[in-house]
């Protein structure tokens, strides 16, 4: 090839990796689930492929924050499976006792339990009727 062609093929390559490096990484949000016992409530959220080490949950009142990253796959041929950090915020559906929760990481899934402020008190109906004696 002559000079000029290289020169604006090298040109051309360095203009890419200047947009690459510009373009933000792709924003995803895990899906979340919250759930419930007696005595505690449970948020669930799917991060599969995501290392336990990038995972942070921050409580803050009324409202929960994880966040994550999740490492793109190299030599990508066709991707559909978004990569790159991520942070859900979530409101508590109900009063939870501060700083309670609880964290683990099982195929793919993170489960936060947290204790609750009012726990449930389930009565049997014959011990209100006084049958219970």
């Amino acid at each position: 090839m002559n000079e000029p062609v290289l020169a604006r093929l090298h040109h051309l390559m360095t203009l890419r990796e200047e947009v690459e490096t510009l373009s933000a990484p792709a924003v995803w949000s895990p899906a979340a689930d919250w759930t419930e016992d007696d005595t505690h409530l449970l948020l669930c959220l799917d991060v599969p492929g995501v290392a336990a080490d990038t995972l942070e949950v921050q409580e803050d009142g009324g409202q929960v924050t994880v966040a994550g990253h999740r490492e793109a796959t190299p030599r990508l041929l066709s991707g559909e499976r978004p990569s790159g950090p991520f942070s859900r915020t979530l409101t508590f559906p109900e009063a939870v006792l501060p700083q309670s929760g609880v964290a683990s990481l099982s195929s793919g899934v993170l489960t936060i339990r947290f204790e609750k402020r009012h726990p449930t008190i389930n009565v049997p109906s014959s011990d209100l009727n006084g049958e219970g004696r």
